[in-house]
């Protein structure tokens, strides 16, 4: 029975402790794609930001990650493809990096 006990108790600290990690995750990417979008629609003024997509995260080192996005934008009549990478403190939750890539196409 004590087994059993703990063995329950251990399941629901697991799945407490993955779903807040999954919310703490879709906080960020929240944030830090509100920025990407900022700095796309600066790098790119005049022109709507047609598409937009969460790439995913990179761990970069215990305390830091990197959220990349990518957009489509157009740039002159030409349709380009932007990367935004953003490399943040997931202790402090403070911006470190941010780069803008065009990506050839």
């Amino acid at each position: 029975m004590k087994k059993l006990q703990l063995s329950f108790m251990a399941f629901f600290i697991l799945v407490f402790f993955g779903m807040s990690q999954a919310h703490a995750e879709r906080i960020d990417y929240e944030k830090y794609g509100k920025i990407a979008i900022a700095v796309v629609k600066a790098d790119y003024p005049g022109e709507p930001v047609t598409e937009y997509q969460y790439l995913g995260r990179e761990k970069i080192t215990v305390t830091d990650v990197q959220d990349s996005f990518q957009f489509a934008v157009k740039d002159e009549g030409k349709q380009k493809s932007v990367v935004v990478k953003v490399k943040h403190s997931i202790q402090s939750n403070k911006l470190l990096q941010l780069t803008v890539e065009e990506m050839k196409q």
